[in-house]
């Protein structure tokens, strides 16, 4: 593609303005052509050339507009994503992709149909932790991985009001929310599990949505992987724990680039997503009968690599890095665990459907494998 890619957002709101608009707005091969905002001024004082639309459907009517970001609330990105193919745009669609599973194919079949791309914004694929998680992992250096944890932890010991987000409808909860996120990060290693065991809840009083999880995703012939997310987490414990019959690795923290655009930071500068040498993770292990225990630089973090990746598939007609067709897959795998933990017990996941976009990706059964 020779023109920058004409983009447009569904919304303004922190999804837009944080993890949207900064990245296309720097980017060479995009435009920020057009926002929706629907009574605000914000987007206008911000990015004064962006065309200020008040409506998705002025939005859609709009023949110069290449690209849709639906950025909008989770219930709502069924709908919004399949008027915006209809329309002949190419869509990225916030996380979680869909609310089920009918859904998401409905999605893949008109996108396929029309030969549109549809993509999910997977950005956590792009933290840096993550990047030096899935680099120490290639690299082999803790031998073969028995053991992967991650967690995402948050102190609300509130119900925040005037938000959808704590209305009740479990598919806004946090197991959709961010383990939608970590749930991508671990399928992006280890490739689709058999089966999940889960314990979803309530933990806060009055609370009307989860905002408790602890997932275990199962491999039968791989490592012990699981995940957790919680409101009430005060003490944060390892952000990640990855152990290995030659070593171990601990991470503490976050990725450094959520704060950095709150605080209104550009990601153009030019030691965005680095990390502070305090904050790096500590790798142990032995590597060749030789003993290493010290600190791992952290990767820089670039949720626009997400931006890099979208314009690489359309100019080369391609699959994205997060194609809608094997992000349904995590919405799979809630979806069971949301079963699992109304049971009691572990449930199986089928993996009609599953077409992982790299060629890496491991085979049944082949579970501890790492994808390229």
């Amino acid at each position: 593609m020779n023109t920058p890619i004409r983009t447009g957002l569904a919304s303004f709101g922190m999804s837009g303005s944080v993890f949207h608009a900064p990245f296309i707005e720097i980017h060479p091969r995009f435009e920020l052509h057009s926002i929706v905002e629907r009574s605000a001024n914000k987007a206008a004082a911000k990015y004064p050339g962006a065309r200020i639309l008040r409506s998705f459907e002025a939005l859609l009517s709009d023949p110069d507009i290449d690209l849709v970001i639906v950025n909008t609330p989770d219930t709502t990105h069924y709908e919004l994503c399949g008027m915006a193919l209809e329309a002949g745009k190419h869509v990225v669609v916030e996380k979680p992709f869909v609310l089920n599973v009918a859904e998401g194919e409905e999605l893949v079949r008109m996108a396929r149909e029309r030969n549109l791309l549809l993509a999910v914004y997977q950005n956590r694929r792009w933290d840096g932790d993550f990047l030096t998680i899935r680099e120490i992992l290639q690299a082999a250096l803790l031998g073969r991985v028995v053991e992967f944890h991650s967690a995402y932890q948050r102190y609300r010991n509130f119900i925040q009001e005037n938000t959808w987000k704590e209305r009740a409808d479990h598919r806004v909860g946090l197991a959709y929310n961010l383990g939608s996120h970590m749930i991508d990060q671990a399928m992006t290693l280890f490739g689709m599990p058999s089966a999940v065991y889960a314990d979803i809840d309530k933990m806060r009083r009055n609370s009307m949505v989860d905002d408790y999880y602890f997932i275990h995703l199962i491999y039968p012939d791989g490592p012990k992987v699981s995940v957790r997310g919680g409101y009430l987490i005060r003490e944060a414990t390892p952000r990640y724990y990855v152990h290995g019959e030659a070593g171990s690795f601990v991470k503490h923290g976050m990725d450094t680039q959520e704060d950095m655009l709150k605080a209104g930071l550009s990601p153009s500068l030019p030691l965005w997503g680095h990390e502070p040498e305090a904050a790096w993770g500590k790798l142990c292990t032995d590597i060749n009968g030789l003993l290493f225990e010290g600190k791992i630089q952290t990767l820089p973090g670039n949720y626009g690599g997400f931006y890099d990746d979208i314009y690489r598939a359309l100019s080369t007609d391609t699959p994205p890095q997060a194609d809608a067709a094997e992000a349904l897959n995590v919405i799979r795998v809630i979806d069971a665990a949301f079963e699992s933990a109304a049971s009691g017990s572990e449930v199986g996941i089928s993996t009609k459907g599953y077409s992982p976009t790299s060629d890496a990706a491991p085979a049944e059964g082949d579970g501890n494998k790492v994808r390229e």
